[in-house]
């Protein structure tokens, strides 16, 4: 009998029996290892109901109170990493070091919450106008609801969920159907932690849990990390329902290569980009652009450390890869491989074919060169293991290439001209840029975000914008009479 994964509410297992469920599997077999419960309206309403409830002691608690259960968390998170980087690997498929790696970005941002006290204060101006004082406070929304992707199932509800707390609003945590076992010991690990009965929920399922959270009247904000027309859905739906909104979207990632660049560096850094986490995550290179006369060369390089990438089980911790999470996603990037291949594309290294183990997932690192925009390879969000090789004429061509490209999420540029390089993170039209690195993803004390079709809603996630996100500003403008002139002794000495 496979085991069940059921909701968190009101900080325990959810008891009620459920209607729908999904199945769980381990990518690396095939294998059904769970099922897990799927919301429906009920579960929807219990869990609100709950985040409601513990709202205005959570609202209440001090914030040296919510500190300590951030700390006690984060000590908690960073003893029993290694358990959780394993539940990460038996059901999304990634290499343990991968999510190992996952955890720790994690924990900066567990981190970055503990400076909650610091982080919201505050203004105020004395005697802004004689005997009046102007002073601004930030509040919590309320209850909020976190709705997370498979790609990063630790990493990326713990962008959001240590910022609502430590703001004092309570969540409703709606994690990938996918891989849901992650965000069930988060939420074990915070009550662990000393947080409240409530302030945390976790509830499992698809569309109609999305929906039900998205519409729900007592749920003041959404955030949200996903493909972009899901994000554009949840963006929409969200504000029409009045809700503040952050909806992260996919990307199209490219890494400019000039030919000044340390080509082994470069290589090095398009094949761990390209193929880490088996190309499952938004901030993967997905497009090399190797600007004239380099490409060859650059090509060959790629292509001699693909050869040399162990594909296996993410268990064994000689793998540098593992499978796709499910076999309909398996499906779908090799149907962009085929495409490739259809269009014109080169194809460099193939994929397809590999078996590491009967019924797992898998599809090997792909490689295809001269890569043209108007191809599918170039065009859509693949989310696996395929890396497109592009060619341009000089700096301004590559330039153009990405700005003209409808995502905006990551870029990198590999150069040793600091001239260029200067030059091109001030035109690129993209959220988050690397100089010499592959993936830019920002330290825990900055924020995370794209621009463009990369991003529905003005607020990154975590970081100072991710504080600013979960909370509401309230300006005080106020005046005290000076009551000693109107006979009432305070207990101050009186001028003679």
């Amino acid at each position: 009998m496979t085991e069940r994964i059921s909701h968190w509410i009101d900080g325990k297992p959810f008891g009620g029996t459920a209607a729908r469920s999904g199945e769980v599997f381990d990518p690396a077999t095939g294998e059904v290892r769970a099922h897990v419960d799927f919301a429906g309206e009920a579960e929807v309403e219990a869990a609100v109901a709950a985040a409601k409830a513990a709202l205005p002691g959570w609202r209440g608690t001090s914030l040296a109170g919510r500190t300590r259960v951030l700390f006690a968390f984060r000590e908690l998170l960073s003893a029993r990493k290694h358990e959780l980087a394993k539940i990460i690997t038996s059901e999304h498929g990634k290499v343990e070091s991968d999510a190992a790696g996952e955890i720790a970005r994690a924990i900066e941002n567990v981190e970055f919450a503990c400076g909650a006290a610091q982080l919201l204060k505050g203004g105020f101006s004395e005697n802004a106008s004689t005997g009046v004082d102007v002073y601004s406070i930030a509040q919590p929304l309320g209850v909020v609801g976190v709705i997370s992707p498979f790609n990063f199932p630790a990493m990326v509800p713990l962008w959001f969920v240590p910022n609502a707390l430590a703001c004092g609003n309570t969540v409703v945590l709606k994690p990938s159907e996918k891989d849901p076992s992650a965000a069930v010991f988060i939420a074990e690990l915070f009550a662990e932690a000393g947080l409240p009965a409530g302030a945390l929920n976790v509830l499992h399922g698809d569309k109609a849990a999305v929906d039900g959270l998205l519409e729900h009247a007592d749920v003041k904000a959404i955030s949200f990390v996903g493909s972009t027309p899901i994000a554009r859905y949840v963006y929409e739906t969200g504000t029409r329902h009045g809700k503040r909104v952050q909806a992260l979207g996919g990307a199209k990632n490219h890494m400019v290569v000039l030919p000044d660049a340390d080509l082994d560096l470069a290589a090095d850094a398009a094949v761990s980009a390209g193929f880490g986490s088996a190309g499952e995550r938004c901030m993967a290179v997905s497009v090399v652009v190797a600007v004239d006369p380099i490409g060859d060369a650059l090509v060959e390089k790629i292509a001699e450390r693909m050869a040399r990438l162990r594909v296996g089980d993410g268990r064994d911790p000689e793998s540098e890869m593992g499978p796709l999470v499910t076999a309909a996603h398996h499906a779908r990037v090799e149907s962009y491989v085929d495409a490739g291949v259809s269009s014109g594309a080169s194809l460099v290294v193939d994929g397809r074919g590999i078996e590491v183990s009967e019924g797992g997932f898998w599809l090997g690192p792909t490689l295809f060169d001269h890569v043209r925009p108007e191809m599918s390879i170039y065009t859509d969000e693949i989310f696996g293991p395929v890396l497109s090789v592009a060619r341009a004429a000089s700096y301004d061509d590559a330039l153009a290439l990405i700005n003209a490209n409808p995502y905006g999420n990551g870029t990198a540029i590999f150069t040793g001209d600091g001239a260029a390089a200067r030059r091109f993170q001030n035109e690129v039209e993209v959220g988050m840029v690397g100089v010499n690195v592959p993936i830019p993803v920002p330290v825990g004390y900055y924020s995370f975000g794209g621009w463009k079709d990369s991003l529905f809603g003005d607020s990154h996630a975590y970081g100072p914008e991710g504080f600013h996100f979960f909370t509401r500003t309230k300006v005080v403008t106020s005046r005290w009479p000076d009551r000693s002139h109107a006979g009432v002794n305070l207990g101050f000495p009186r001028n003679s």
